[in-house]
């Protein structure tokens, strides 16, 4: 991994300088996603789904962070339950995303985009039409 893709928090001390690799901010951001009451799941990709199956838990699994000129963004891309406002699930996402991130790197996240990939019902999932 180099150092361009490393997030730098706060200035170099005497002790040394302090630098947060994206990875651990998908993981943060899975995990504070999963919290938030009416996400079903998260949809993450093929190797994330074979990872899953080996037995290993993908915690960053839905979540991608883009590392740009003006600041961090975060896409999600999640299931939410049959009978949760959308638009309120999301906005609750953003929320707990944003805070638990700040409070555990005191990184400052320019955007959180959330993408509702489909709908869970009790025993069956839902994907979002393509229009």
């Amino acid at each position: 991994m180099t150092n361009a893709n490393l997030l730098h928090v706060g200035e170099p001390s005497q002790l040394g300088k302090v630098e947060i690799a994206p990875d651990v901010l998908e993981v943060i951001a899975g995990i504070a996603t999963t919290e938030v009451k009416g996400v079903s799941s998260m949809r993450g990709n093929f190797a994330s789904g074979v990872a899953e199956k080996l037995g290993k838990k993908a915690h960053g699994k839905g979540i991608k962070v883009d590392l740009t000129d003006s600041g961090v963004a975060i896409d999600v891309h999640t299931v939410v339950d049959y009978g949760y406002s959308i638009p309120k699930v999301a906005e609750n996402i953003q929320i707990n995303i944003r805070q638990t991130i700040e409070n555990m790197t005191a990184i400052n996240i320019k955007e959180i985009n959330i993408h509702v990939v489909g709908v869970q019902m009790e025993n069956q999932e839902f994907p979002e039409s393509e229009e």
